[in-house]
């Protein structure tokens, strides 16, 4: 399996329109890696793209991408769906008599179906996309599974937002993918030995270099809201993969690539990136 990182960033990427401070300068001045578009993964082998954020159809025309197997969704939140209609503009030619389309099948599950029946106009969106003819929902129950071309790939609940991770397996290879969502989270027996994880970062209560307090106090206090950096790092250790890749970079944490890699190195991780792939192999 090859995995390749369409986009890093999170709800707000990098740079923020009109802000400048230092990390906006710089990924303006610099690009990738510095600027970080949202959050979106690539599984090659099978062909999955996980989530479409506005930046989705950007996303592809500059990767490895040539065919698409298949989509998947891990939640409903804006950042992970509000590019949605690249399914249209990439599946469509409505300027041909009939209309000439590809169609992908999208795999959902069922919780997460049940908030795209709720919220911001998405099962009605993708209804239209079926009728179109680019897309196939596909609802997956509760730890319900599919193949494709050979991989095995689990949806795996996770406690917050209804948000769902994917376990993809090939070829005695395993690779954990969480897009966000992962606080209050504890791994599942038999969830078995990784490969790769590919987890969300996390948000910082300080700044690691700086000190800076980067989160009021009451945000803090219980029920907590958001996974906190050190609590990825706790779940990091009891998931023990060969291999870690930190995403979903938050502008307002207020640091460089340059100081991810330095945080990385010391914690035993590395940060994602707009682009960055990695080969899951012997």
């Amino acid at each position: 399996m090859r995995i390749e990182v369409l986009g890093s960033g999170g709800a707000v990427t990098i740079p923020r329109p009109g802000c400048s401070c230092r990390v906006c300068v710089e990924a303006r001045e610099k690009g990738v890696p510095y600027s970080r578009t949202g959050p979106s993964v690539f599984v090659h082998g099978p062909d999955v793209l996980i989530d479409t954020p506005e930046e989705s159809k950007q996303q592809l025309n500059r990767s490895e991408v040539t065919r698409i197997g298949a989509g998947l969704y891990s939640h409903w939140h804006p950042d992970h769906t509000a590019g949605r209609r690249v399914w249209e503009a990439r599946n469509f030619d409505f300027r041909s008599w009939p209309p000439r389309y590809e169609t992908t099948p999208v795999y959902v599950p069922e919780r997460v179906w049940d908030d795209f029946e709720t919220h911001y106009g998405l099962a009605d969106q993708f209804r239209f996309l079926e009728r179109q003819g680019t897309v196939k929902v596909e609802l997956l129950a509760e730890n319900g599974s599919f193949e494709l071309d050979g991989t095995r790939i689990r949806a795996i609940p996770l406690d917050a937002e209804n948000a769902h991770a994917y376990l993809f397996e090939s070829g005695g290879k395993r690779v954990l993918i969480a897009m966000d969502e992962t606080h209050r989270w504890s791994p599942p027996a038999g969830l078995g030995p990784l490969d790769l994880a590919l987890l969300p970062i996390g948000v910082f209560e300080h700044h690691p270099y700086s000190g800076e307090r980067l989160i009021p106090e009451e945000f803090c206090k219980p029920p907590v809201r958001k996974t906190r950096y050190g609590t990825t790092l706790e779940l990091l250790r009891a998931l023990a993969p060969r291999r870690a890749v930190l995403s979903h970079v938050e502008e307002m944490d207020g640091l460089s690539h340059d100081e991810l890699l330095r945080l990385g190195a010391a914690d035993g991780w590395e940060p994602a990136y707009d682009g960055l792939v990695v080969d899951v192999h012997d």
